[in-house]
């Protein structure tokens, strides 16, 4: 036999019963399909913090008061952010402070209630640190920071409800009312910042005694220089003890978001090849009872003369071509749910073409390896014995 007649015979049971292959093939294309759709969304995942990093940059870091050897909190040296300014590689530096006040929308408000937002003594330059946008009003500087007026973050200014600076809004910060002059735009490698309402440290230090000694140093600094300016930040902001000061780099919480992605996708992949098996057993046993409603059409070929290797080649074709008419489906199917989850995250659309051409290739394989029992059994049946009425 011809290969296009090893084909066309092959393909005779699942045109012969178009609705139970397509309940076969259901089996199939939900596990295919469950595995590219794995595959993609977590592809675009990546993608989009690929992207993120791209566009944010890895040259941002950030110097933090450590702990001493007693275990209680360290403090900067109020020169640390100066000498930060002098590494060479280092383009900007904004330094902030914890001020020891709450903010509240009104007066009235127990002073409990503060939705969790702090209060920060703030530099200048801490906008240009973070490349953070203002989405109203302008941000401190050296004229305003002396005066009682407030920049908040986005998710300060969300938790306080305050959504522009229309008619000069106000809010209670300590035991007096500070004008909002801003509000930020989301910075995401400073989470902390949009919980936050910011103040000048001349107004921070004679209101509330805040020590200009920085909380936390922010440095903008070239990327390709990054790793080596972050080597020497510790012993710059604090040389006496640089033990006690804790030198990280926002971004590398995206890198290690995106290795997570990856563990999570081998667990996915796990479970999507577990219903890939069970989609194969239900190939193998649908091939198995056509095996045994066949027997007349096996025995009358064997009659004709086709040998064993045709009868058997008949089956695996056939089982190869139902799982391939699943794969294909599901393929389709992981395509079309990676492009709508993306789209509903707002993320860009990822499917690697290696997914959608392993995943048929499996299916072809998955099925090719069910046909192989159904076939073997199809073969030995005797001429006689499969034409003989049961």
């Amino acid at each position: 036999m011809r290969f296009a007649d090893v084909v066309r015979t092959g393909t005779l049971g699942i045109r012969g019963r178009p609705g139970r292959a397509t309940l076969t093939a259901l089996g199939i294309a939900i596990g295919i399909g469950a595995m590219v759709a794995v595959v993609g969304i977590s592809a675009s995942s990546r993608a989009d913090l690929l992207a993120d990093l791209d566009r944010l940059g890895t040259g941002l870091l950030k110097v933090s008061a450590g702990q001493t050897v007693f275990g209680k909190d360290s403090k900067l040296p109020t020169s640390a952010p100066g000498m930060i300014r002098r590494v060479g590689p280092v383009q900007a530096a904004g330094s902030t402070t914890g001020v020891d006040a709450s903010v509240r929308r009104s007066d009235r408000m127990p002073e409990s209630e503060t939705g969790g937002i702090s209060v920060l003594a703030s530099e200048p330059q801490l906008r240009d640190v973070l490349d953070a946008r203002m989405a109203h009003g302008r941000f401190l500087d050296a004229a305003v920071g002396r005066f009682p007026v407030v920049v908040l973050g986005s998710v300060a200014a969300e938790r306080l409800g305050i959504s522009s600076i229309e008619g000069s809004p106000a809010v209670w910060l300590g035991n007096r009312w500070f004008t909002v002059i801003g509000i930020l735009e989301p910075i995401e490698l400073a989470p902390d910042i949009d919980r936050s309402a910011l103040i000048g440290y001349d107004e921070a230090e004679s209101v509330f005694g805040t020590s200009r000694s920085a909380s936390s140093i922010w440095v903008r600094a070239e990327e390709t220089r990054a790793s080596a300016v972050r080597s020497v930040l510790a012993r710059t902001a604090n040389p006496e003890s640089p033990d006690q000061v804790t030198v990280s780099r926002p971004s590398d919480a995206l890198a290690a978001k995106a290795t997570a992605d990856t563990a999570l996708t081998s667990l996915m992949l796990g479970l999507g090849a577990v219903a890939l098996v069970v989609g194969g057993i239900g190939v193998a046993n649908v091939m198995v009872i056509s095996v045994l409603e066949r027997r007349s059409e096996i025995g009358l070929r064997r009659a004709l003369g086709a040998t064993r290797s045709h009868i058997r080649a008949q089956f695996v074709v056939e089982a190869a071509a139902l799982a391939s008419l699943g794969g294909v489906a599901g393929v389709a199917l992981g395509a079309v749910v990676t492009a709508a989850y993306a789209a509903h995250q707002g993320w860009r659309v990822a499917v690697p073409a290696s997914a959608l051409a392993a995943g048929i290739a499996g299916a072809l394989l998955l099925g090719a390896v069910a046909g192989l029992y159904p076939a073997a059994r199809a073969a030995r049946l005797a001429p006689a014995d499969a034409v003989r009425p049961s």
